[in-house]
């Protein structure tokens, strides 16, 4: 699939924009040091969402993939990351767009979706259940494995995974060292509660990073959870029953949208 770009406020942002562009439109955004081709191509949901009748958009986060590489702490954020998203359904002339987020990118749909409510139908957070309002631990330790000299020297089991998934992926180390450095804009409990919007949280019965789909779901007045049965954190993406159910939720919303 040929990558298009776009400046996102002076960033060239990378995406692809398939399937009938009458239908439905569905916006994924990755998790961290991931990319459109490792989160959504290779574990095949844009092919999947696309023979579902929607189309599929889907844009590498700036410091990833083939977007602008930022060494700059200043330069991220979640907040920031939410508007490229919004700028791209912009430069599409999208009014109004489902959404699905994995992991950093759920944390980023929910920034989408609290800041600019009336562009998103309906929202899928994959693989961060309430760890999204209570924030992550131990960014410290992944930025100094991004940072060290080799993967060989990175102790930190954790923070080795992903080093290693970020050499896995071709990412340039520095930048997503800047990228989990940068300021972590909090999502509070309160403007959860504003997303009114149709919401289903899914999350791997084995994820230790994610937190709980049930605790997060139950801050949203229109939300749902989902335990991906015996998966972790990595291996829940390209899930059959995950897809499943967020299909069977994209269809059952697809009115949502025009």
């Amino acid at each position: 699939m040929d990558m298009q770009s776009f400046s996102s406020d002076g960033v060239q942002i990378a995406f692809i924009d398939e399937g009938d562009k009458a239908r439905p439109a569905v916006v994924l955004i990755h998790g961290f040091a991931s990319n459109t081709e490792a989160n959504w191509i290779a574990p095949g949901w844009i092919s999947y969402l696309v023979d579902a009748g929607f189309r599929v958009i889907s844009f590498d986060n700036r410091g990833h993939g083939q977007s602008e590489k930022l060494y700059d702490l200043e330069l991220y954020g979640a907040p920031l990351m939410a508007e490229d998203a919004r700028r791209l359904l912009d430069h599409l002339d999208l009014k109004v767009c489902h959404v699905m987020g994995y992991s950093m990118g759920a944390r980023i749909s929910a920034f989408l979706a609290t800041t600019h409510p009336t562009r998103v139908a309906s929202i899928v957070f994959g693989g961060l259940g309430l760890n999204m309002v209570r924030g992550m631990a131990g960014t410290g330790p992944i930025a100094t494995a991004l940072e060290a000299e080799t993967i060989e020297d990175v102790a930190n089991p954790t923070a080795r995974t992903f080093r290693a998934f970020a050499e896995q992926t071709g990412s340039d180390l520095k930048a997503l060292a800047a990228c989990i450095r940068s300021s972590r804009a909090p999502i509070t409990r309160e403007a959860l509660a504003e997303v009114t919007c149709p919401v289903l949280v899914a999350v791997g019965d084995r994820d230790v990073i994610g937190g709980s789909a049930d605790a997060l779901a139950d801050l949203m007045p229109n939300a749902e959870a989902f335990t991906i049965p015996n998966r972790d954190h990595m291996k829940a993406v390209g899930d059959k029953a995950f897809k499943s159910r967020v299909l069977a939720f994209l269809a059952e919303h697809a009115k949502h949208s025009s």
